[in-house]
């Protein structure tokens, strides 16, 4: 049983059809207890960080997730519930929820490509990672392989050894972050099609 968090910060649906598509029960709860209780957690979102950390607080779940994450419990964050396991987020100068030390930042509004163009912001759409460290949440992804983005902000871990990928959009920045049995990726696996499923399944499998 996969435990999906329910915090107002949308895009469970697609994350719950994609573990179902592999063969996973799913659970989406916003009940602190059933978190803790949880025998794997996928923690999704979009939105802001400010409304997400309100909405985490004001149910208990900020607590809930955080003692799961410390007893064990293996973790998936996705794109919003990525940023907000940082101590702070640039965006709405949200305190968070301290999991990884480090802070959430806004892409410099005046980024270029090679080409010299102007970069979007938000970075949207199809993009590659450079995997810096094994990890068995990523076994079987190529280095080809492209993963889906939709986010103006990403994270900056205080230690290096945190950072378990990176993506290059004007700057290099961490795409995936984790420790010990929590992981989490700044793009969205659930809408990555092959190699997103590979990585929902390879996490379904992951024993820390």
């Amino acid at each position: 049983m996969v435990t999906i968090i329910d915090y107002e910060a949308g895009n469970l649906a697609s994350v719950a059809r994609a573990l179902v598509k592999i063969g996973q029960q799913v659970e989406i709860t916003g009940n602190p207890e059933n978190i803790v209780r949880s025998q794997r957690i996928v923690f999704p979102g979009v939105g802001a960080a400010g409304s997400a950390m309100a909405s985490l607080k004001k149910s208990g779940m900020d607590a809930a997730i955080v003692e799961a994450v410390r007893a064990g419990i293996p973790t998936l964050g996705i794109c919003l519930g990525t940023q907000v396991i940082m101590d702070r987020s640039s965006e709405n100068d949200a305190q968070c929820l301290g999991i990884i030390k480090g802070r959430v930042l806004p892409f410099p509004g005046s980024m270029t490509g090679d080409d010299g163009a102007r970069l979007k912001i938000p970075h949207m759409g199809w993009n590659r990672i450079s995997i810096l460290k094994s990890h068995p949440v990523f076994s079987g992804i190529e280095e080809d392989d492209q993963f889906y983005f939709v986010h103006s902000y990403y994270p900056e871990p205080d230690d290096s050894s945190s950072v378990i990928a990176v993506t290059e959009h004007g700057i290099s920045f961490a795409s995936v972050i984790g420790d010990n049995n929590l992981v989490a990726t700044q793009f969205h696996p659930e809408k990555s099609g092959r190699a997103g499923l590979r990585i929902l399944e390879n996490f379904c499998r992951w024993t820390v």
